[in-house]
């Protein structure tokens, strides 16, 4: 009798003791496949997602070739992390509280009416009405391979029209990209130079453009530049005020590299434009191998 109340007391203890490892798990293998990138403690917050997307010829592997990885490939990548971020959020929030948005802009819009017809099968607007594990693994699977399509497109196209990324937040920002009620976020794909043939504008020493003749010919090119800059107040010139609804990334910045200090100066343009348009939240990125910048991209969108 004695030795059975034993062996029922040691399976206690055995059960009781697998359940303590269920619910803590030790460092270990499984431990590790847990993602490095966890989704905020409020996941009741609406997401609006938007891309802007700068098909110029900054995208030309022929133009600009890169040996690591092309520049459209790093894209590509960075918008596939993105829309992984979008999806961890939906899958951790309550189906009847889902009103979440995600699509991609160009400006000005491409000619070719396949890379038009890609971006509306990009946009997806997901509520508890149509919320389901279908829609979610479809648009994980569509960001994963479509955008890269646009991209593969635009090039064999060439015709490369530049990105009116000013006139884009002149004209289009608040109607496309912020909803009242929604956590905006708008995702720039660029180099860092903005220029369109149509919009080329100069107000003193602040212009509607930022190409690398603009860099030299203000002299931003030596260890002085920033007290030049202020002096003599270069900078873009404010599109939009008080779009302080928005946050900003800015991935693929890719400055020239004849100027030692030309990342530190397209830096400074985009800070002090964002600033002047009341853009509380907003990050600067280089254009770095997707593998290194996931992690950076998920923070901004998750933490």
């Amino acid at each position: 009798m004695k030795h059975h109340i034993q062996f029922i007391v040691l399976g206690l203890v055995l059960i009781f003791c697998a359940g303590c490892v269920e619910d803590n798990p030790k460092e270990g293998a499984n431990q590790q496949q847990v993602t490095a990138v966890k989704p905020k403690n409020d996941v009741t917050e609406n997401l609006n997602i938007s891309f802007l997307l700068d098909l110029s010829d900054r995208i030309d592997p022929k133009k600009y070739p890169n040996e690591a990885m092309e520049y459209f490939e790093r894209d590509a990548a960075y918008i596939t992390s993105v829309s992984e971020a979008f999806d961890m959020h939906l899958r951790n929030k309550r189906v009847r509280a889902m009103n979440e948005k995600i699509q991609v802009f160009f400006d000005p819009e491409p000619k070719n009416p396949n890379i038009n017809s890609i971006s509306n099968q990009l946009k997806f607007h997901i509520t508890r009405e149509n919320a389901s594990i279908e829609l979610l693994d479809k648009i994980k699977s569509t960001y994963a391979s479509k955008p890269k399509e646009i991209y593969e497109l635009a090039i064999s196209d060439n015709k490369y029209v530049g990105s009116d990324t000013w006139r884009f937040f002149k004209t289009k920002v608040k109607d496309f990209c912020i909803e009242e009620n929604h956590r905006n976020i708008l995702i720039i794909l660029t180099d860092g130079y903005i220029f369109h043939k149509d919009t080329q504008m100069k107000e003193e020493n602040k212009t509607t453009y930022l190409i690398p003749q603009t860099i030299r010919r203000n002299k931003l090119n030596t260890a002085d530049w920033q007290s030049r800059m202020v002096e003599k107040e270069y900078g873009i010139i404010p599109a939009n005020s008080d779009i302080s609804d928005l946050e900003v990334l800015v991935l693929g910045i890719n400055p020239d590299k004849k100027n030692s200090y030309e990342e530190e100066v397209i830096m400074q343009y985009w800070s002090d434009w964002f600033d002047a348009m009341d853009i509380k939240r907003y990050e600067l990125k280089t254009a770095g191998l997707p593998a290194n910048m996931d992690k950076l991209i998920k923070n901004f969108i998750l933490i």
